[in-house]
């Protein structure tokens, strides 16, 4: 693991820092620790479709999660002027307020060897998987972009339909039997939305697609 210091100054995006350091590390990390305040904080609370969005003089408690060159995926604890703690999934409008000083730890870029025996053998091309796990999703729907948000940091490779367009939502409603967004498929079968996918996420469900 690479320990890589970051500090962020007055006016800073949290979340838009750490994703442009996710960028330009090029690996995956995860955030290690954190001192700062913050004149504005974003975070998403569980069951609530929109942002809770605090002003103030807000100290930052806890941040943890993962950063990659594909997003992040952070939840953010903080407390305000009268102690009362508060917390969720961190959203963009989360603002630096004097400073913050986090220490984000990436993994190693390069590969495992492979055994020089193994060398020998003749390539096979493998032919490309097709994903087991689909979602159709549709555009600025908070609850899609959370069952994509599931996917991505749980590294299971999943295929993504736009149903933005009536014919594709009406494709996608008949295959899966129900009419709201997002939809996951796995192997084909219908599952269900992110509620159903947090519950098999929650079970232990889902690791073997990993």
């Amino acid at each position: 693991m690479h320990p890589l210091p970051l500090h962020l100054g007055a006016g800073s995006d949290l979340r838009a820092s750490l994703e442009r350091l996710g960028s330009e590390v090029g690996t995956s990390g995860f955030v290690l620790g954190v001192v700062g305040d913050l004149s504005q904080a974003a975070f998403q609370c569980p069951g609530q479709a929109e942002s809770t969005v605090l002003e103030g003089h807000l100290e930052i408690i806890t941040l943890q999660g993962t950063v990659a060159p594909q997003g992040v995926h952070l939840h953010l604890s903080l407390s305000d002027g009268d102690c009362q703690v508060w917390g969720g999934h961190l959203e963009h409008g989360s603002l630096v307020l004097r400073g913050a000083d986090l220490l984000v730890g990436f993994l190693p870029t390069s590969a495992p060897q492979e055994p020089a025996a193994a060398a020998v053998r003749p390539a096979v091309p493998a032919a490309p998987a097709q994903p087991r796990v689909e979602i159709a999703v549709l555009s600025g729907c908070p609850y899609s972009a959370r069952a994509l948000r599931m996917l991505r940091t749980l590294g299971i490779p999943h295929g993504v339909q736009l149903a933005d367009d009536q014919g594709v939502r009406q494709e996608v409603a008949d295959r899966s039997g129900s009419d709201s967004m997002p939809q996951v498929f796995i192997d084909g079968q219908p599952i269900g939305g992110y509620d159903a996918l947090a519950d098999l996420h929650g079970r232990g469900a889902l690791d073997h697609l990993r």
